[in-house]
């Protein structure tokens, strides 16, 4: 009687002393208010119909993910805040942030605190600062600017490019980098400008462009510029084509735009709604009533990614999971991911796109 009182007390007092499994916090952050808002809402969905497909599965290493949402407005001291009360939450893995302008700032505070990020920030100085915790899911501005330039060297001779960008470092960057691949194509810009994110009168450039007799407006910035721009150009009778980058793929550009967004074209990586094994998943995210366009996937993939590495690694420290997501290929909803010793996608591809009808798809 007594070795059996014994005994169970001993059970119990090691139950006791044995630690709980505690939930995984994980993190996103982006514009989850202000002007870019619906694309941190895209970011949203993607993640957390990945966590809860993924703690459907029983979690990661046993454990349940929770989600924390970081909220940048696209601002970078606003980012570093939200980098820092992140640090502070004991996140594990951040997908983040979205404007290259609020990455850049918040990855050194991750990197300081041993948290690995993936983002899909385009700014080639998110990977070239020799950070090791970062890992971009898409490709960099010098390569959309390549495949942005060429198109429009090849597809648009004769007609008069103008360039122009929103001063971000997103925006000025890409810009940059299509002027430069236009110019040795032989297709130089009749204009190069900038405007001011944000403001609501763009009278001032449209009459710029009408005066110079620009056809096409290559743009480096965000949905929200291109949309007044192009409905105050249509008001003062100028026709516009307009070439963007990744950005291009929110649908509140035609709600804003109206029927001028079939005059946009955009680059992004390849649709990965077409991709045959993200089937299950674009079907349950449209059931939903959810929409996978934009950064949807993506979010979706950074927490597949996430899951992947830890699981490679049998471990959700720091060390274990750089070495695990440096060294592997994951399977993804947007493709396979691998990436190289600066943390970019290994094969991340541009593809033309256009608006037409309130729907993008491949440029003909």
């Amino acid at each position: 009687m007594k070795k059996t009182f014994l005994a169970a007390a001993c059970i119990a007092l090691g139950a006791l002393s044995t630690p709980a499994l505690a939930d995984l916090p994980v993190a996103i952050a982006g514009p989850m208010t202000g002007q870019y808002a619906s694309a941190g809402d895209q970011i949203r969905k993607g993640a957390e119909m990945a966590i809860a497909d993924i703690n459907a599965r029983g979690g990661v290493l046993g454990e349940k993910l929770t989600l924390e949402v970081g909220d940048d407005a696209c601002d970078p001291k606003q980012a570093v805040s939200v980098a820092n009360t992140m640090v502070n939450k004991g996140i594990v893995f951040m997908h983040g942030h979205w404007c290259s302008s609020s990455t850049i700032p918040a990855s050194d505070v991750y990197a300081e605190s041993d948290i690995p990020m993936a983002t899909v920030s385009t700014n080639p100085q998110v990977t070239e600062r020799g950070l090791k915790n970062v890992f971009r899911i898409m490709g960099r501005d010098d390569q959309q600017g390549l495949v942005a330039g060429n198109y429009l060297a090849s597809h648009f001779k004769g007609k008069k490019i103008a360039v122009l960008d929103d001063k971000s470092a997103y925006g000025k960057g890409l810009a940059d980098e299509i002027a430069k691949a236009m110019t040795a194509k032989g297709a130089k810009p009749v204009l190069r400008e900038s405007i001011t994110a944000g403001e609501k009168d763009y009278s001032g450039i449209v009459t710029k462009l009408k005066q110079a007799g620009v056809d096409v407006l290559a743009y480096g910035g965000y949905h929200t510029e291109v949309a007044l721009i192009l409905r105050q150009a249509q008001q003062a009778g100028l026709k516009l084509t307009v070439m963007g980058g990744d950005t291009m793929t929110n649908s509140e550009l035609v709600t804003a735009a109206g029927p001028t967004a079939d005059n946009v074209m955009f680059t992004f990586s390849p649709d990965p709604r077409k991709n045959p094994d993200a089937a299950p998943i674009v079907e349950k995210f449209r059931a939903a009533k959810i929409e996978p366009e934009g950064y949807v996937m993506y979010a979706y993939a950074a927490m597949q990614l996430f899951e992947q590495a830890a699981t490679k690694a049998k471990s959700t420290k720091y060390a274990a999971l750089e070495k695990a997501m440096r060294g592997g290929t994951f399977k993804t909803v947007i493709g396979d991911l691998s990436f190289d010793a600066k943390g970019d996608q290994k094969a991340p591809g541009f593809v033309v796109y256009q608006w037409k009808d309130g729907k993008y798809d491949y440029a003909k």
